[in-house]
């Protein structure tokens, strides 16, 4: 349980969103803070991600399912209206008084939030280990939005020298993480559950699949596996391009698992070989399993930097993303059993990854807060919205101007009432176990998600923030 020094009548509602990054780092880290808040607040996760399909069964979470810009329901500018108004609707519906975010840039809707509801305290769960990328040039404006920036630790902070390395708005915390020594299933338990024999080897494999240079990492990493006696080599998705084709070479014994959270039964691993994310690192390596990381050099976040910190300092293995063969050297050298014990062993030395009980402690505190005076800073928010517009370049600056001219032609001309428009219906639904709700997140066009025991009034003011999205008022 988590001690706050106040007296708690009635628990806290706190909203935990995420957006939808290139791997799991986001939505992790929330569920992690979420399960830390469970016994004294009531959490709710809302994600753009599909993985949130797997929170409400397993965690025993509500969350919400709300699609991205990158599904092209709407224009980038409803769907930023629509984000708003999707969390505005679920913070008044749960009397919710916290909006946290854990995404690398906070959307326009989560900030106008904030605008909206000024009394409901805005919080950026901001990773470290930035690349030098655009997103930097906004980095004030948006962290001038928030009542409270929490920076979840990194074991590679010394590493760091992004835009939010010096920065010195952030609270720094302990890593969070969802493995935890305490609740890690035993290696007989963990091995039964995801139904691997006991006796032989295995391995976990974490690369992903996807673009050409991708899929050849794979491949690669795979080929460093062969000859590595009764191995079981196991992922957590298919290892097959977009054509259907196999990507492993032929000689290995593999088998494709779903289990959430892995972290829970990461103990049935001899190695891995994985992606250097946030989430990944701060599982494995905590968990003691001898890893080699390959990194993902897309997005924001400097995978490189946090591997080559690994391999200085003997916790793990960094094999040159670039280099195929190197690839392939380094996954080797997992067979042989001294270098295994040796970065177990050296894994062993690491602190706990205690960053969601911090977090979720903080997030108490500021929730049973009596007091609160947030303001809505709307200057800063008309400043930021301005520079977004910039950023996106000259072609939406005009695009701007000619859907001004033709809202203002539009006036003046209207529309024919004759003209009939089709018309497009979403589909509502409160799915919360893990099938229904992945099968409606992936094959449902314009899918509503519903958060468990919603209000009549809630589900009214969903289908109005709906309809408003879908079938915008044409003039």
């Amino acid at each position: 349980m988590i001690k706050v020094p106040l007296a708690i009548m009635r628990k806290p509602t706190i909203i935990l969103a995420t957006s939808n990054g290139v791997g799991m780092g986001h939505l992790a880290r929330a569920s992690a803070i979420a399960l830390a808040l469970k016994e004294d607040a009531n959490p709710i996760i809302v994600s753009m991600a599909g993985g949130i399909a797997e929170i409400s069964e397993y965690l025993g979470i509500k969350c919400e399912y709300i699609p991205g810009r990158d599904r092209g329901w709407m224009s980038r500018d409803l769907w930023d209206k629509y984000l708003r108004d999707r969390l505005v609707a679920l913070a008044e519906e749960t009397d919710a008084k916290i909006i946290s975010f854990d995404g690398v840039v906070p959307y326009p809707g989560v900030i106008a939030a904030k605008v909206k509801r000024p009394n409901t305290s805005l919080i950026w769960v901001r990773r470290g280990l930035w690349q030098k990328k655009p997103q930097r040039f906004v980095l004030g404006l948006q962290s001038s939005m928030m009542d409270q920036i929490i920076e979840p630790g990194d074991i590679a902070r010394d590493y760091d020298h992004g835009p939010t390395a010096d920065r010195g708005d952030a609270v720094l915390t302990a890593p969070v993480s969802l493995f935890q020594k305490k609740t890690a299933l035993s290696r007989e338990q963990s091995r039964e559950i995801l139904g691997l024999d006991l006796l032989r080897p295995a391995v976990l494999v974490q690369l992903g699949t996807g673009d050409s240079d991708v899929n050849e990492k794979m491949t690669a990493a795979l080929s460093g596996l062969l000859g590595w006696q009764d191995l079981q080599v196991i992922l957590t998705k298919a290892p097959i391009d977009k054509n259907g084709d196999s990507l492993a070479p032929e000689g290995l014994d593999i088998r494709v698992v779903r289990h959430f959270p892995l972290a829970q039964v990461l103990h049935a691993f001899d190695a891995s070989v994985c992606a250097t994310g946030y989430n990944g690192v701060h599982e494995l390596l905590p968990a003691e399993i001898p890893t080699v990381f390959v990194s993902n050099i897309r997005g924001t976040d400097d995978q490189e930097a946090r591997a080559q910190w690994c391999n200085d300092f003997g916790f793990a293995l960094r094999a040159d993303q670039a280099d195929l063969d190197h690839i392939t050297a380094t996954v080797q050298k997992l067979q042989d059993p001294e270098v295994r014990a040796s970065l177990s062993k050296k894994c062993a030395t690491l602190p706990e990854v205690s960053g969601g009980e911090e977090i979720a402690r903080i997030f108490l505190e500021i929730a049973l807060q009596n007091d609160v005076t947030s303001s809505a800073r709307v200057l800063t928010y008309k400043r930021l919205m301005a520079q977004d517009h910039i950023n996106r370049g000259l072609r939406h600056v005009a695009y701007l101007a000619l859907r001004r001219a033709a809202l203002i032609y539009r006036t003046i001309r209207p529309h024919p009432a004759s003209v009939d428009l089709e018309r497009l219906e979403p589909v509502f639904g409160a799915q919360n176990t893990t099938a229904e709700l992945r099968e409606m997140i992936r094959h449902t066009p314009r899918f509503e998600h519903l958060i468990a025991g919603a209000s009549e009034k809630y589900i009214a003011r969903r289908r109005e923030i709906a309809e408003e999205a879908y079938n915008p008022q044409v003039h």
